[in-house]
């Protein structure tokens, strides 16, 4: 960069200073990717082990010794496995909710490098990987956003792990409410039976990771993986940025 772009860098800093997306307070050099400074970056809250073996929600309590969360007890999801780096609360949350919902894509680097540190911290199986697949929006819903930030986590993750990326054979054919407004059994019921696989012989015997950005109750991730594996695919895995 010249001395002249530096001048106006500075200039611009100084009339239009970077700020915290969280905190609003003025960015410094150590921030993260340039949107986040240090401080809020560090509250994000992690999720810890022990984690539910369907799920990988921490537990608690009574189910240390079953390792599973009563919830998959109750609804016993058609996923194998998820995990997720964060527990869906405070900043992590608000940073989600920017990228989704205010379309701010340029936040997904960020965001991807939780789930990327998370997956070689504990070792997941990635080799076992055949394919990365995003959850898909409906079309509609796709029209309003304009992005689908699944899709843009599961390119990093598929970049960082060299694994292809599978798109548009996973279809959301069913238009639905945002599960945001929904509780419980709510959400399983708007979800249903509202995925398709559009090719099976490609997803045949293959071994899966779904990406999303946020598993709640699980029920738009299970919905996806019963498509799937209804399709012929082996194993499906979940992976999102918080639960």
């Amino acid at each position: 960069m010249g001395k002249f772009s530096l001048l106006l860098e500075g200039l611009r800093n100084i009339i239009y200073p970077k700020l915290c997306l969280i905190c609003k307070q003025r960015l410094s050099s150590g921030s993260i990717d340039g949107f986040v400074c240090p401080g809020c970056w560090s509250r994000i809250k992690k999720t810890l082990p022990p984690f539910c073996r369907r799920c990988g929600r921490q537990l608690q309590g009574g189910a240390l010794d079953k390792h599973i969360c009563a919830s998959c007890i109750r609804n016993s999801p058609h996923f194998d496995r998820a995990f997720s780096p964060c527990a869906y609360e405070g900043v992590i949350k608000e940073l989600i909710q920017e990228f989704k919902y205010k379309r701010k894509d340029y936040l997904g680097y960020a965001l991807s490098s939780l789930l990327i540190d998370f997956i070689k911290e504990y070792s997941i199986a990635m080799d076992i990987i055949e394919w990365i697949i995003p959850v898909p929006l409906h079309k509609t819903r796709m029209r309003e956003r304009e992005f689908n930030q699944a899709q843009i986590i599961a390119a990093y993750i598929a970049s960082e792990f060299k694994i292809k990326m599978l798109e548009d054979n996973l279809i959301r054919h069913r238009y639905t409410k945002t599960q945001t407004d929904l509780e419980g059994q709510e959400r399983l019921l708007n979800v249903q039976n509202s995925f398709s696989v559009k090719d099976n012989k490609v997803i045949r015997g293959k071994n899966i990771l779904l990406i999303d950005d946020v598993l709640t109750t699980g029920a738009t991730s299970s919905e996806a993986a019963s498509a799937l594996k209804a399709a012929g695919a082996g194993i499906v895995f979940v992976a999102t940025l918080a639960n």
